[in-house]
C-alpha cells in the first residue's frame, strides 16, 4: 500500500493543502459560514470478516462459542431452497443449535416487510441472528435486530432524518451473523438498511455503526446458483459504492463536527483508508465483471468479485456514498412496471445496482469539474489513455468510460429504458431531495435543477 497522509493536512481529492482548496459549491453549502464548525477526525468501522471457500458450515460452532440459546435465521423464499441456506440449517444442527426461520424477506424491502419481521423477532426473542442472501436479507435482519433490542421505539425512530427522527440507538443489539450470497451490497460490513417507505413513495434507509454485523462470512461456494443478470447488477453496485466513496467530500469537509464521538456518522467522507480500500475494489470490478458477464462460471472471476464487494463495503461503508445512490432511490421505488430478467419476484423490480449505475456516466461527468484528478484516475483504471488530458477533460473522458463499460455488461440503455421519461423528472426530483445522507457527501451542488439535469442526462445512455 502507498503510505497515508496525515490526515487533515491535504485535500484528498487534490493532494494540495486543504485550506486552499473549497471543494463544495457555496450555493448549496452551509458550512462555508463561519460559525459550523468542520469536522477534523474519521473512524474506521466494519466487521470481522471470514473469507474462504466452504466456509459457511462453520456457522453452527461461531453460535455455539456465542453460547447462543435461540438463533434467529433470516432469508428470503428463493434462497430457503438453495445450498447456502441448507449448509447454515445443516450446520446449526450438527452443533445442536436451537434455531426459528424467518423466510419471507422481500427482495427490495419495504417498511411494510421489515415491520413483518420485527414482529417476528419480538415474539421469537432470539439471542443471535444469522442473515443468509443478498442485501435484502441482510438489511431485513439488521433492522429486526435493531426493533428486537429498541421493543418501545416507533419504526421512524432511528429511520434517516428527515424522513424519520435519526435517533441513535442506545440498547445494544444482539450479535448478527451475516453470509452474504451475491456479490454487491457488502452490507455483511456496514451499518446500513435500506427499505422503499412504502407511505411516502420513497426509498431511504437506516444507518448507524450499532447495525454492523458481529462476523460477515463471505464463502464464494454461495454465489454459485446466481444468474448472469443477477452478479451484473450486484456487480455494478460495487461499481458505483467504489467510485462514490472515492470522490466524496473530504471527511474535514463535513459539517457539522459532531459534539459527542457516538453521533460520528458511519457516512464521513472521502479519507486516506477508505480510498485504498475503494480503488482495489473499483480495480477488481473493472477486470472481473465483465468476465463473470461472458461466464457466470469463471470460478476465480467470481471469487474476485465477491471479495470486491467486501473490500468496497468496507470504503463506503465509512466514507459514504453520493448522487449514484441517491439518484437511485426514486429511480426504484417510483417503478410500477419494470420487471428486471433473472429475478424471481412477484412485483415490478429494477434491482439496486441497475438503479445505481444507470445514472453514473451523468453523474461523474457533473462532478469531475470538483476533483479533475480523482476522475481522471479512474479513467485511466477504466482503460483509457488520460496522459494528455487536462483537468477540464475529466468528466467526458471518464463519463464515455463509464457508459463504454455499461454497455459491455448489458445495462438497459438509460432510465427511459426503465419506464421513466421526461414527465417522471419532477418526481424522481423530489424522491431524491430528502436523501441529504448522501446528498450532502457530494462534491458540487445538489439542488432541484441540478439533480433535473442529471435525470434529463441520464434518459439515454448509448
Amino acid at each position: 500500500m502507498t503510505s497515508i497522509r496525515a490526515a487533515g493536512a491535504t485535500c484528498p481529492c487534490h493532494g494540495a493543502p486543504a485550506a486552499a482548496h473549497k471543494h463544495r459549491d457555496a450555493r448549496s453549502r452551509p458550512y462555508a459560514t463561519a460559525p459550523v464548525e468542520k469536522e477534523y477526525a474519521f473512524e474506521m468501522a466494519t466487521s470481522t470478516i471470514r473469507y474462504g471457500r466452504g466456509v459457511t458450515a462453520e456457522v453452527g460452532m461461531d453460535m455455539q462459542n456465542l453460547n447462543a440459546k435461540k438463533v434467529a435465521v433470516v432469508t428470503d423464499p428463493n434462497i430457503a431452497k438453495l445450498l447456502p441456506f441448507q449448509t447454515v440449517k445443516t450446520s446449526l444442527e450438527k452443533h445442536g443449535v436451537n434455531h426459528v426461520v424467518f423466510d419471507q424477506v422481500r427482495v427490495e424491502p419495504s417498511d411494510d416487510s421489515l415491520r413483518v419481521c420485527i414482529e417476528w423477532m419480538k415474539a421469537q426473542q432470539p439471542d443471535a441472528i444469522i442473515a443468509v442472501g443478498g442485501g435484502s436479507a441482510m438489511d431485513t435482519a439488521k433492522a429486526g435486530a435493531l426493533y428486537l433490542a429498541h421493543p418501545d421505539a416507533e419504526f421512524l425512530d432511528f429511520v434517516n432524518a428527515p424522513i424519520g427522527k435519526g435517533t441513535v440507538p442506545w440498547n445494544p443489539l444482539v450479535p448478527l451473523v451475516a453470509i452474504p450470497t451475491t456479490a454487491g451490497t457488502g452490507s455483511e460490513t456496514t451499518g446500513t438498511s435500506i427499505f422503499d417507505l412504502k407511505a411516502r413513495n420513497v426509498k431511504t434507509g437506516i444507518a448507524f455503526r450499532a447495525l454492523k454485523p458481529y462476523l460477515g462470512i463471505v464463502d464464494p461456494l454461495n454465489t454459485a446458483t446466481m444468474p448472469t443478470e443477477v452478479h451484473v447488477a450486484s456487480g455494478l453496485d460495487v461499481l458505483c459504492h467504489s467510485m462514490e466513496s472515492f470522490t466524496a467530500i473530504p471527511y474535514h469537509e463535513r459539517v457539522p463536527r459532531p459534539t459527542n464521538p457516538k453521533n460520528r456518522p458511519a457516512y464521513q467522507g472521502a479519507n486516506p483508508i477508505s480510498d485504498h480500500w475503494a480503488l482495489k475494489a473499483l480495480e477488481m470490478c473493472i477486470k472481473n465483471l465483465p468476465k463473470v458477464y461472458a461466464n457466470r462460471h469463471d470460478s476465480e472471476a467470481t471469487e474476485q468479485m465477491i471479495l470486491a464487494a467486501t473490500f468496497a463495503g468496507i470504503g463506503f461503508g465509512n466514507a459514504g456514498v453520493h448522487l449514484c445512490h441517491g439518484m437511485s432511490y426514486p429511480i426504484s421505488g417510483l417503478n410500477k412496471r419494470y420487471q428486471h430478467p433473472g429475478y424471481n419476484t412477484d412485483h415490478p423490480m429494477i434491482p439496486h445496482g441497475i438503479s445505481v449505475a444507470i445514472s453514473a456516466p451523468a453523474v461523474f461527468k457533473y462532478t469531475a469539474d470538483y476533483c479533475p484528478e480523482r476522475h481522471l484516475q479512474m479513467a485511466q483504471m477504466f482503460g483509457k489513455d488520460v496522459s494528455r488530458a487536462s483537468k477540464h477533460d475529466a468528466g467526458l473522458i471518464l463519463s464515455d468510460a463509464i457508459r463504454e463499460f455499461l454497455m459491455s455488461v448489458g445495462v438497459p440503455n438509460g432510465i427511459r429504458a426503465l419506464g421513466y421519461d421526461k414527465a417522471n423528472i419532477t418526481d424522481l426530483v423530489k424522491g431524491t431531495l430528502p436523501q441529504r445522507r448522501v446528498l450532502d457527501l457530494a462534491p458540487g451542488s445538489t439542488e432541484h435543477d441540478d439533480l433535473a439535469r442529471l435525470f434529463e442526462n441520464s434518459m439515454k445512455l448509448y
